[in-house]
């Protein structure tokens, strides 16, 4: 399928996400019984609720979204620009307005790994709940598998297999993509947010994950890979 899309056609894109609230005791009611009720079907043996509040951040219900990292080829060149911040509200108003200035079209694609079970409907979902109309693009209802204008790096490498997860990471390590060491991943994101409050380390991280999904793009269709002298952060 790669092959068949034009890349300036496509916006890449990934998001950090943490949960809503720092700590499993600063939950308020009744997010902290629904929390415990959730956690109750995704707990393992011996864990509780509050041990595994780190991870409320992957569900759009009691997570929230802290970056959105996009980039797009044009003229030979890629550029990132990314929307962060506290105020989640905010930064989705801001990538609202990319998409329906510049991706409300049919020959417009949106990709990202793993997008189409985690990044587009958690940023669907958290617009909903910010009260932000959404953007035709992400607007699913009504339209015909083949209509939807989703690009998945992972789905693509399954060629139809659905057993199992696919990681970036090991993706471009098979492809012999360079990819800068990173001094955190994703599991280290709740604690640089909330503890560290160090959100400019988060963005670049993010920006670093946008990159090598179009990498991983371009190495589907058989192309060249992208210097880095053509990658270019734009604010």
């Amino acid at each position: 399928m790669a092959n068949r899309i034009n890349i300036e056609q496509v916006l890449f894109l990934d998001i950090e996400t943490v949960p809503a609230w720092a700590e499993y005791s600063s939950v308020p009611e009744p997010f902290l019984r629904l929390w415990d009720k959730k956690a109750g079907f995704i707990c393992k043996e011996g864990e509780t609720p509050e041990m595994i509040y780190d991870r409320a951040g992957i569900y759009a219900e009691f997570g929230k979204i802290i970056c959105i990292s996009s980039g797009f080829f044009k003229n030979g060149a890629f550029r990132i620009k990314s929307y962060y911040g506290d105020e989640e509200k905010e930064l989705l108003e801001g990538f609202a307005n990319l998409l329906n200035d510049h991706y409300n079209r049919d020959d417009r694609f949106l990709c990202a790994h793993n997008g189409k079970e985690f990044d587009f409907p958690y940023i669907s979902r958290r617009m909903l709940v910010n009260g932000i109309d959404l953007p035709e693009i992400l607007n699913m209802g009504g339209k015909k598998p083949w209509e939807v204008p989703y690009l998945d790096t992972m789905e693509m490498w399954r060629f139809g297999d659905y057993k199992q997860y696919t990681s970036l990471e090991l993706l471009t390590t098979l492809f012999g993509i360079p990819t800068p060491k990173d001094d955190i991943s994703g599991a280290d994101i709740h604690r640089v947010y909330w503890q560290d409050h160090d959100l400019e380390r988060i963005v670049k991280y993010c920006q670093k994950d946008v990159l090598a999904i179009a990498q991983l793009f371009l190495k589907y269709k058989n192309n060249p890979l992208i210097e880095e002298e053509q990658v270019f952060i734009v604010s």
